[in-house]
């Protein structure tokens, strides 16, 4: 029996067009002589919905799609489709009003639903704010084309219903383990509808859990993940099956759609090798393609075409410009260099020979006049003062206003360039070089960007070699470095990675070996710059714990230090 994975890229809302790519993958499928296709996760509406599911008439037209789906399905192609369905008892017994759910659709009618059993409320995760749990796993049976041959049971799991194997764990972080009760059924096969963001390393992970929970339990699985980028999360797809024995029998290549087919042998109850896609090797290039995807489809999706950036000579930009060449083509890049009285000669060579490296389109604002106009207009009030902060940050904000003007004019996408380590600790300029419609780097630490710098740069130079090696500087004063304000930023991005990654607390940073009047610092800047990163743009997601949608700090706060 042959069953296709359709790992899709769904646009969130758009629900005639996801339901039409549903409709080509089953052509598809059925051209593949395939008897089943699996969707991911809410293949229907894309993943995640939000708020649009408070909204009745949305779910109503999700039902109505789906109506009209399954009777444009081949008759002899069963198919898994993942939507939302209404809970009946939901205002009598004080319930959720939906379940995340996969309806089983069979000659071209709606045959069987089931309904997502563990709903994680943990990081980007919100789904106990609309959905209710499903009470118990189910399966459903598929009779082979093959004469004498017994129907196959298949188990059906939603994304988290897999994540709860306690020895594979060392805990469990729900009551139920819903692979476990579809094991007690006697199950031939266990199937994963998902839409699982990217975070660095995660796929192994993945694969790690369910080839433990295949051998555990003996029986095969296949996981199928949505792709593309929706918002801040990127999901990588990465679809795979793994075999009874716990052996990788299949992998669809990450970050880009796919269909594969595999079979099941019935006569082994395993599932067949097929096509098995090479995983990619190093953290970089990860990254990297997660970037380059959560780019491509923020700006298609939101309808640009085109990207601007500020080019200031340092490296967060000329890695986002290289991002976004990949992403978008060249001749839809723009980079505008903006230099002041107080850019260095080789910041404005440097960014001159990125654009080079790269081939896109520059143009140069120098904005010493501009400054001066400022001065003049401020001096009744500034007088008698002190140069500080506040003139620094003038620099920085009429940049701003240049790409945001330039971006309005012509329709462009403005990407902001600041690193995580820079928005951890608030060394950044509301409404200056924050300004931006996507912030592609911002859960990047800075010595990640020099790693991927490096990595880019493995078979020719792309990165201009003087942007790596030179000290970072904002350039906002005469010979300013950023380790004037800051530790060295491997010091920086160690504490920052336990502070925000591990939560530990400042006695555990000093016991790592890490000195207290440092660490002390670092946590108040982080603090401080809270209400800075409540009103940057949205960021795209590569770690376990990006400031976004799952970054949840109060502002107005007085913290102690531990």
């Amino acid at each position: 029996m042959k069953i296709a994975i359709a790992q899709l890229n769904p646009i969130i809302g758009d629900i005639e067009n996801n339901a039409q790519n549903i409709c080509k993958a089953a052509e598809i499928a059925v051209q593949g002589e395939a008897q089943l296709l699996l969707t991911p996760e809410l293949s229907l509406c894309g993943y995640p919905p939000k708020d649009l599911l408070l909204n009745a008439s949305f779910v109503e037209m999700l039902w109505a799609e789906l109506e009209k789906l399954a009777k444009t399905i081949p008759n002899n192609l069963t198919v898994l489709v993942g939507t939302v369905i209404e809970n009946p008892n939901a205002y009598n017994e004080g319930k959720k009003p939906l379940f995340n759910s996969i309806v089983l659709i069979e000659n071209q009618t709606i045959k069987q639903i089931f309904h997502k059993r563990l709903l994680p409320t943990y990081d980007v995760f919100d789904e106990d704010r609309y959905f209710e749990p499903g009470k118990e796993s189910n399966f459903f049976q598929l009779s082979s084309n093959i004469p004498n041959t017994k129907p196959l049971k298949i188990g059906v799991t939603i994304c988290e219903d897999l994540w709860n194997d306690e020895e594979f764990w060392g805990k469990r972080n729900y009551e139920n383990n819903p692979i476990q009760d579809l094991v007690k059924y006697g199950v031939d096969l266990v199937v994963n509808l998902s839409a699982s963001p990217y975070s660095v390393g995660k796929q192994k992970i993945r694969e790690a859990m369910l080839k433990h929970s295949a051998e555990r339990y003996q029986v095969p699985i296949i996981y199928t993940n949505q792709v593309g980028g929706n918002d801040d999360l990127i999901f990588d797809g990465n679809s795979f099956a793994v075999s009874r024995k716990g052996e990788i029998s299949l992998r669809a290549k990450g970050y880009q759609t796919a269909i594969e087919v595999i079979e099941y042998d019935q006569n082994n109850e395993d599932l067949k090798t097929s096509y098995i896609a090479n995983s990619i090797e190093t953290e970089e290039e990860e990254i990297w393609s997660s970037l380059v995807l959560g780019l491509k489809d923020y700006a298609t999706k939101c309808g640009f075409s085109k990207a601007i950036l500020g080019l200031s000579g340092g490296i967060d930009s000329s890695l986002v410009a290289a991002i976004a060449v990949e992403a978008l083509g060249k001749e839809n890049v723009l980079g505008i260099l903006m230099p002041s009285p107080y850019s260095s000669s080789h910041s404005i060579s440097d960014g001159e020979a990125l654009v080079n490296n790269l081939g896109i389109n520059s143009h140069t604002l120098a904005i010493g006049d501009v400054m001066k106009a400022y001065d003049l207009l401020l001096e009744p009030l500034f007088k008698n003062t002190e140069f500080g902060v506040a003139e620094e940050n003038l620099q920085s904000r009429i940049r701003g206003n240049l790409l945001m003007a330039i971006a309005n004019k012509f329709g462009h996408l403005l990407l902001s360039t600041g690193n995580k380590s820079e928005m951890a600790v608030g060394y950044c300029t509301l409404y200056g070089d924050m300004n931006g419609g996507l912030a592609v780097i911002s859960d990047v630490p800075k010595t990640r960007v020099f790693s991927l710098c490096k990595w880019l740069n493995r078979h020719q130079e792309v990165i201009p070699h003087n942007i790596i090696v030179k000290p970072p500087s904002a350039e906002l004063k005469p010979d300013q470095l950023d380790q004037d304000s800051l530790p060295a930023y491997d010091i920086l991005d160690a504490i920052l990675d336990r502070l925000i990654h591990r939560h530990q607390s400042v006695k555990e940073i000093t016991a790592a070996g890490f000195d207290y009047d440092t660490i002390c610092k670092i946590v108040k800047l982080v603090n401080r710059a809270e209400f800075k990163r409540k009103q940057a743009p949205p960021g795209l997601k590569v770690s376990d714990r990006a400031f976004g949608t799952g970054w949840r700090m109060p502002i107005a706060s007085r913290r102690k230090l531990d």
